[in-house]
């Protein structure tokens, strides 16, 4: 077994945003990297019906107002074909009789237009724990153990306390292990996208969670030179025993 994280959140999350608005594509795409998403931005419907099968997301935000098929159709189309990827739409369309329509169709959720930016986060990751829901709330890395339900941090057999950012911290570190993290990505996650403090906090709060976590051994929590940082196992020492 390898030392990734075992439980599924540990894999990133594939978004597929449809919206023919380049500046809602271009916000949806930074604020979704900064919280640990893949995402791929499109602006037809058709364009969306091939990258369903190439990109495989996890999820689509979908706008109901596209150029070639509307929203509705494009998730009739796609519910037809048998895929059941969850859809949630975003829409300026306010009427009930849209949001009756646009969850008959198959969608998931239906969020208006303008919309808080957090807001629509929260409502993405509440639909993929539905569908990708956790074994058992707990993360597990070597002999790192995060327990979301309780709130507790064991390592070692010994019980960590933590800050609530040195606990955001680590857990976006622990969803994503083996990763290269950037600071760009881990601030906008801990600290919100639209922080406009000093970025060298991340190295401060990177430090404060190594004096906690990586007392023991081995080291978990690596910086990774000009980009960011990683939770990784360092490689195994291969050379032949004399």
């Amino acid at each position: 077994m390898t030392g990734s994280t075992a439980r599924t959140t540990a894999k990133t999350r594939r978004v597929l945003v449809v919206e023919d608005d380049t500046g809602i594509r271009t916000l949806l795409g930074s604020a979704l990297r900064l919280s640990g998403y893949e995402m791929l931005g499109v602006a037809t419907a058709h364009h969306a019906l091939t990258e369903v099968e190439q990109f495989r997301p996890d999820l689509l935000v979908v706008d109901v107002m596209l150029p070639d098929l509307d929203g509705f159709a494009l998730t009739r189309a796609l519910r037809g074909a048998g895929v059941s990827t969850p859809i949630l739409f975003l829409t300026a369309r306010t009427e009930p009789g849209d949001r009756i329509t646009g969850l008959s169709a198959g969608g998931d959720d239906y969020v208006t237009k303008p919309f808080h930016i957090e807001e629509l986060l929260l409502r993405i990751r509440g639909i993929l724990h539905r569908v990708h829901p956790p074994d058992d709330g707990v993360l597990r890395y070597a002999d790192l153990h995060v327990d979301e339900d309780a709130h507790e941090v064991v390592r070692g057999g010994q019980s960590i306390e933590l800050t609530p950012t040195e606990w955001k911290l680590l857990l976006f570190l622990m969803t994503h292990a083996d990763q290269v993290m950037t600071r760009k990505q881990i601030l906008g996650h801990v600290w919100g996208y639209d922080f406009s403090g000093d970025a060298r906090i991340v190295d401060t709060y990177v430090r404060y969670l190594r004096r906690k976590i990586d007392c023991f051994d081995p080291p978990l929590i690596h910086n990774i030179r000009g980009v960011g940082y990683c939770l990784r196992r360092p490689p195994l020492d291969r050379r032949p025993t004399p």
